[in-house]
């Protein structure tokens, strides 16, 4: 397995992953933006030729908000989706973000314990976040540095 940055020849397979993945998935369309967009960081993880998995993040000022990751299910349990995450991590401390953030769903029990196992605190809710079932997120944070420098 690689962990590489995202590129046009990588949309397929992630496209395919995301609607595999997601109730509410994003665009074809939304993916090729995230290719323009100069806040995006995009990684995939593959297998030869095949996708096998990605993830992503917006670097707002001294913050990456990530915005998705994501493996396809025969792949799920080996490591990829920790790759990724770790990945995104590492970016983010070569760029001097202050931290990490996201939302995951609270009925997600895997990827909640794969964000804890990297150093994800759960720091709120948002109530009803999802579109398809209400369902809240809860929002996760991941501090690069000293906590106590933020106050």
């Amino acid at each position: 397995m690689q962990i590489t940055p995202m590129d046009k020849s990588h949309i397929d397979g992630v496209y395919a992953i995301e609607k595999d993945c997601f109730a509410v998935p994003w665009s074809r369309k939304a993916f090729e933006g995230e290719l323009e967009n100069k806040l995006a960081v995009y990684v995939v993880a593959t297998e030869g030729n095949d996708v096998i998995g990605y993830g992503g993040m917006w670097h707002v000022v001294t913050e990456g908000h990530i915005t998705n990751i994501a493996v396809h299910k025969d792949h799920r349990r080996r490591g990829v989706g920790d790759a990724i995450v770790k990945a995104l991590i590492g970016i983010a401390e070569e760029r001097n973000m202050i931290g990490l953030t996201l939302e995951v769903r609270k009925s997600n029990d895997g990827a909640r314990k794969l964000y804890e196992n990297n150093g994800f605190k759960l720091e709120g809710i948002r109530t009803e976040y999802y579109e398809d079932n209400r369902e809240d997120a809860l929002i996760m944070w991941k501090y690069l540095i000293n906590e106590e420098a933020l106050i």
